[in-house]
């Protein structure tokens, strides 16, 4: 983004020059009396960008042919200044698309991200509770069967499970944590 700023602000200076030059070759040619110098420019900094117009024209009255060369250069490089413009216009339209689309995905993930904590945390509770259940039926000796055995197995599994995925989910959100300082590390 920065060598496009650099661009367009190389364009307008050389855009300036070129203008100032035009103006002084108009201004010899109605006057046809000798100018003083005009003012010290900076060097150029395109090495394919024309020369001061002083050195450009040096007698006094003004050559068609130049003319037409400095104005056809003036709008080449106004039409270069336009597209880069337009690249620059299209680009930012392109992050700001790219960007709100991040963060509608990220939004999604966020609430689906919580949903499923509280899911899992429903779930544990409810599998606490049966387990908390089957016990005091198996304490007080009213339920101890093979059914209620079973159940508690089933709610420990369940619990189990539901830690599994609470797990991978943590693992799947340190990834692109991990593989990013690993890049970083790597291009150190």
């Amino acid at each position: 983004m920065s060598d496009i700023a650099e661009y367009e602000r190389r364009i307008a200076f050389a855009l300036e020059r070129i203008g100032r030059g035009v103006e002084a070759i108009k201004q010899r040619a109605v006057t046809a009396e000798p100018e003083p110098a005009p003012e010290a420019m900076p060097e150029p900094v395109f090495e394919h960008v024309p020369e001061p117009v002083s050195e450009i024209a040096s007698d006094t009255a003004a050559d068609p042919a130049e003319i037409a060369e400095l104005k056809a250069s003036l709008e080449a490089e106004k039409e270069a200044n336009a597209q880069l413009s337009e690249r620059v216009r299209a680009i930012r339209e392109k992050q700001d698309t790219t960007l709100n689309a991040m963060e509608r995905k990220y939004g999604a993930a966020v609430r689906a991200q919580e949903a499923a904590f509280k899911e899992v945390a429903a779930l544990k509770q409810a599998n606490a509770a049966l387990i908390a259940a089957n016990r005091k039926l198996m304490d007080e000796g009213v339920a101890f069967s093979d059914e209620a055995l079973m159940a508690e197995l089933q709610a420990l599994r369940a619990a189990r499970e539901s830690e599994s995925s609470e797990l991978e989910q943590i693992i799947a959100g340190l990834d692109p944590i991990i593989e990013g300082a690993t890049g970083e590390a790597e291009d150190a």
